[in-house]
């Protein structure tokens, strides 16, 4: 009995998936044999938003965590750098940095290792708002194996976003491809797999789902293959009609069907001593997998209409996001097929399970975007700047998307955000945009981290059941299928709906509380981050100077509640705004 796809990925992906176990787990729950393979993952905060748009895809490991030692996050704590190709263990070129944001307090948060891989991020003294998955927090927070192994999304002082996630160091890092954004462990491995296959002529077959870039892997196999001077055809057999397929890929010789008055070069002729990418492998007619099947076992190919056969040298790739093990079993591909395409196989990891690449794909994407229409200075801008074009709220918001429509659906948003904001002040995100970040339970969105104030139990009581490990097939499967999201409310506005005036009317109206504004005007509470961020004459208090502070006391005589009156900032802002001030 064949294996459904859900379930190879899973079998294929058992040992690369080990690059997401956590390291903080006991070695004996992992087997000598696996670990003996690679070395063990570690927690690692890659940047996925900052001020300085040139200083996304930093990344820091916090090796210190995996041996029970805690870490200082704050301004000028811990140094992050670009991902260097230099191999672990050695000194890597790249500048170290802290993030030396002056909004960020200098008093640390800390992150402590707790037993059973789970991890606690603590407040402290430190007066840095933050934000985990959306979710402030007051005092500490605890945090699973399963929500590291997933990526956990941190938003400092509604500046600076990080992930805190789990990377694999590199031995040998494979070589990067321009057309493959990522640094992360899956795409590390699928830069390792090209590599390792590349100069091979054996077919291979990339699986993925959709919009995960499986024809730009295929595109890196042939730039770094021996044929990388010869063509490279792509062809789409979903597009190819099943009546026209045979002749498009073998060519059909003078009269061989109605219309065809003239001998007709296929695809196969047409990529010799090159390359063949056939995508969608799954769509090809039953009649074609025959022919398909015989040009891997022969190389030769039969022209429509002619009774000879033609020697091609031709190395063929493949590409589909279905499931092909259950097209064998319902009759609708052949086995025999399936075993030839799959010489060697990669699996593209989908966006959620590469969250530590998010903040590089959307700035790829948006500086590509923003160049074309001529306003790349959006980004450079942002040097600096204390009202950037680009709110780090958005950023955190959609970095805790699903996407399951993967990289292109990426790709797709932030060039609807772009053209919608295209000539103007301001960046309009759109109604789908909107949508996406109302849908609180959109697929791969973490839940919310248990906080102090709910009630988390000890980290010691911890059971087995909440180590990390590989994805399993159950897991798979379900990810392959669309989650249904709930509707959203009615009450739900977009926020261009909300003009200028309405906007700081709901905000003296709640003192200049957001929860309570952003429900009633109907808001995302995202939404009302990024109104309020680009308001011209909304301020915060971390932007409030010791003197306008400090002669407000004087005129109020010290009652905070006026001073909140008179500064319009909430109390909670300007109590904090305070504490920074006086430590």
């Amino acid at each position: 009995m064949s294996v459904p796809w859900a379930d190879r990925i899973a079998q294929m992906a058992d040992d690369s998936q080990t690059r997401t176990a956590h390291s903080l787990v006991e070695p004996g729950q992992w087997g000598s044999e696996r670990l003996r393979r690679s070395r063990p993952p570690v927690p690692a905060l890659t940047v996925l938003y900052h001020p300085q748009a040139s200083r996304v895809g930093e990344r820091c490991l916090l090796s210190a965590l995996s041996s029970q030692r805690s870490v200082r996050l704050a301004r000028m704590e811990p140094f992050f750098s670009q991902p260097s190709v230099q191999p672990a263990g050695q000194p890597s070129r790249a500048p170290q940095r802290p993030l030396e944001d002056l909004y960020i307090s200098r008093t640390p948060l800390r992150l402590l290792p707790q037993s059973g891989g789970w991890l606690r991020l603590e407040k402290g003294e430190s007066r840095t708002p933050l934000e985990i998955d959306g979710v402030p927090v007051e005092h500490q927070v605890e945090l699973s194996p399963a929500q590291l192994e997933s990526g956990v999304i941190l938003m400092l002082a509604r500046r600076v976003v990080l992930v805190l996630h789990l990377y694999q160091p590199e031995d040998d890092p494979p070589p990067r491809h321009p057309a493959l954004v990522g640094e992360s462990s899956a795409m590390m491995q699928v830069r390792q797999d090209i590599q390792r296959v590349a100069d091979l002529d054996v077919p291979v077959l990339v699986r993925g789902e959709t919009g995960t870039g499986k024809e730009l892997v295929a595109r890196a196999i042939h730039d770094a293959s021996q044929r990388r001077r010869e063509p490279y055809l792509a062809v789409n057999i979903g597009a190819v009609p099943a009546s026209l397929a045979a002749s498009e890929l073998f060519g059909a010789v003078k009269g061989a069907f109605t219309g065809s008055v003239k001998p007709s070069a296929g695809y196969f002729q047409r990529a010799e001593a090159g390359t063949l990418f056939l995508d969608e492998v799954g769509e090809t007619p039953p009649e074609v997998q025959v022919a398909l099947l015989r040009v891997l076992e022969t190389g030769e190919i039969q022209r429509v209409g002619s009774a000879q056969a033609q020697k091609v040298n031709v190395r063929l790739l493949a590409a589909t996001d279905a499931d092909l093990e259950a097209a064998i079993e319902s009759g609708g591909f052949k086995a025999p097929l399936l075993h030839r395409l799959c010489g060697f196989e990669i699996v593209l990891p989908p966006l959620r399970r590469r969250r530590d690449d998010f903040g590089r794909l959307f700035f790829h994407f948006l500086r590509r975007e923003l160049r074309e229409v001529g306003e790349e200075h959006r980004l450079e801008a942002e040097l600096g700047g204390r009202d950037p074009w680009l709110p780090a709220s958005l950023v955190a918001g959609l970095a805790m998307q699903g996407w399951p429509g993967n990289v292109r659906q990426l790709r797709n948003v932030v060039r609807q955000m772009v053209i919608g904001s295209r000539g103007g002040d301001r960046l309009m995100v759109g109604p789908q945009v909107e949508r996406m970040l109302r849908s609180g339970n959109a697929r791969g969105f973490s839940p919310p981290p248990r906080t102090s104030s709910e009630g988390a139990g000890a980290a010691g009581s911890v059971g087995a059941q909440d180590t990390p490990r590989p994805p399993s097939r159950e897991d798979l499967r379900e990810e392959s299928r669309e989650v249904p999201r709930e509707p959203a409310a009615k009450s739900h506005r977009s926020p261009s709906d909300v003009g200028d005036e309405e906007l700081v009317a709901a905000l003296k109206a709640h003192r200049w509380k957001l929860k309570p504004t952003a429900r009633a005007l109907g808001l995302a509470r995202s939404s009302l981050y990024m109104l309020v961020d680009r308001h011209p004459s909304i301020r915060k208090a971390s932007e409030l100077s010791r003197e306008e502070i400090e002669a407000c006391r004087q005129e109020c005589g010290g009652d905070l509640e006026a001073m909140v009156d008179r500064l319009e900032v909430s109390a909670a802002g300007l109590r904090q705004r305070l504490r920074e001030l006086n430590g």
